[in-house]
């Protein structure tokens, strides 16, 4: 049974800094993308960046990218999300979710993902 466990969200200050973390389980992730995601209330769940587990592209969304980071580490059979400078348009429920290869190619959508995780709140004080 796939399982995707987020962690690392919280409080911080506008500036500040936060690394979620995604723990997978459950099959072999090697040829699947893994993608960030993030809801805030009253609004639709948005694509964030996701990177392809074997290679480590990576994509991000233009609101994020310069200041977000996505990694993984094939060991560990986690992936991550360093989010620096972060501003209060950033607070939401962030989702890491993965995908088995799509003829489409297309990764920054949601309807594209087979697995979710159960989210982690990021909340971002001006």
């Amino acid at each position: 049974q796939v399982q995707l466990v987020e962690s690392g969200g919280g409080l911080v200050q506008a500036g500040g800094s936060l690394r979620l973390s995604c723990a997978a389980s459950g099959r072999t992730f090697s040829n699947y993308v893994m993608g960030w995601f993030r809801q805030a209330p009253g609004k639709e769940r948005e694509f964030v960046a996701h990177i392809r587990w074997s290679g480590g592209s990576t994509y991000y969304a233009n609101s994020v990218k310069g200041r977000f980071t996505i990694s993984r580490d094939n060991a560990k059979n986690a992936v991550y999300l360093q989010m620096n400078s972060l501003k209060p348009e950033d607070t939401a429920v962030y989702y890491c979710a993965a995908s088995a290869p799509k003829n489409s190619g297309v990764y920054y959508y949601s309807g594209t993902y087979d697995y979710w995780g159960q989210g982690t709140q990021v909340t971002v004080s001006s």
